[in-house]
């Protein structure tokens, strides 16, 4: 185990991890290279998962050390570290070292996360939730009273905002077909608790006679009326109703229903952990991916619903919100 302090700075840089909620205007396949400047990256990880990482970082085109420890290292250099619990007594006492002098240390998940502003959910394990540091500071009371307020002041905002476009849908669906206007359906929320979702009726009224299946933009079910208002979003705009109520808050990741839930968690790794929050009208998910409808698209989605529940802020929200406007006034759905 040897520590060289003599960096050569023709040779040294660093990946940086950058602002996560500066980077929801990138491209989403965006490469890591982009982030390169000063300093060399040094990644240690248990031997199992060598060969997945070198895999992963081959790929980047990016300088870094895979449990390298004959190295130069600096204060300042970045140190990321993953599967913490399975790392060797040597890994741990090499790393311990780094820190006493100096040195930073990080997950390698959370790096991957401020370069690509989505999660990697095939590197997580159960020690990323099992820790829940990410969720120190959204199960603060002042936080969760802050967050409530904001709900409240939005959503009320928008549900007055709002009125004459409701008045106007609730008439032209139901000049278009018999029915209810306002359509029920049960979504599992915060900690799997369900509720009824709120939603303007869209579809035909048999729409699942033939039982629960996933919507597609070209769905035959829609009418002419819910063509417009999926497009233009109007159909969620009941939900404002859920969060006054507190079953729902205005950025979140979308709910989804049990059926399929129990579909997904078979092949997307903690889904429900997406539960830990309230779900959303609108979420990063919705303004980074967009519209979903099959399996493989909900594996796309959770990533960026796993990167909002670990990087949640303010200014993160009001960028989503903005961005769900834009995408609302466009008529690009979501």
């Amino acid at each position: 185990m040897e520590l060289l302090h003599t960096p050569k700075p023709w040779l040294r840089a660093k990946l940086l991890a950058g602002d996560s909620t500066e980077l929801l205007d990138a491209e989403p396949t965006l490469g890591l290279e982009h982030y390169v400047t000063t300093y060399y990256l040094y990644i240690y990880a248990p031997d199992k998962d060598v060969v997945k990482l070198t895999n992963i970082l081959s790929s980047l085109a990016i300088p870094y050390y895979l449990n390298a420890y004959h190295v130069n290292l600096q204060v300042g250099d970045k140190v990321y570290i993953y599967n913490r619990a399975h790392l060797s007594d040597y890994q741990q006492q090499f790393i311990l070292q780094l820190v006493q002098q100096g040195l930073y240390t990080d997950s390698f998940s959370s790096f991957l996360d401020g370069c690509l502003q989505y999660t990697d959910v095939g590197l997580l394990n159960n020690e990323d939730f099992l820790n829940q540091a990410f969720l120190a500071n959204l199960n603060k009371p002042i936080a969760k009273r802050f967050n409530r307020l904001l709900d409240i002041i939005v959503a009320s905002v928008l549900l007055i905002l709002s009125l004459p476009v409701l008045l106007i849908t609730a008439i032209a669906i139901k000049l278009e077909s018999n029915g209810n206007v306002i359509y029920k359906q049960k979504r599992t929320g915060l900690y799997n608790q369900e509720f009824e979702i709120l939603k303007f009726r869209s579809m035909r009224v048999d729409a699942e006679q033939q039982g629960a299946q996933w919507s597609s933009k070209q769905d035959s079910r829609i009418t002419r009326v819910g063509n417009v208002i999926r497009k233009t979003r109007i159909d969620e705009l009941p939900q404002l109703l859920n969060v006054l109520k507190g079953e729902m808050s205005v950025i979140g990741p979308r709910p989804e229903r049990e059926i399929f839930i129990k579909e997904l968690e078979q092949v997307i790794p903690f889904y429900r952990c997406r539960h830990l929050i309230k779900p959303g009208i609108t979420g990063l998910a919705q303004v980074s991916f967009g519209y979903g409808s099959s399996v493989s698209d909900a594996v796309h989605k959770h990533r960026y619903d796993v990167f909002y529940l670990k990087h949640r802020s303010l200014w993160m929200d009001i960028k989503i919100l903005f961005k769900t406007v834009k995408t609302v006034i466009l008529g690009q759905g979501l």
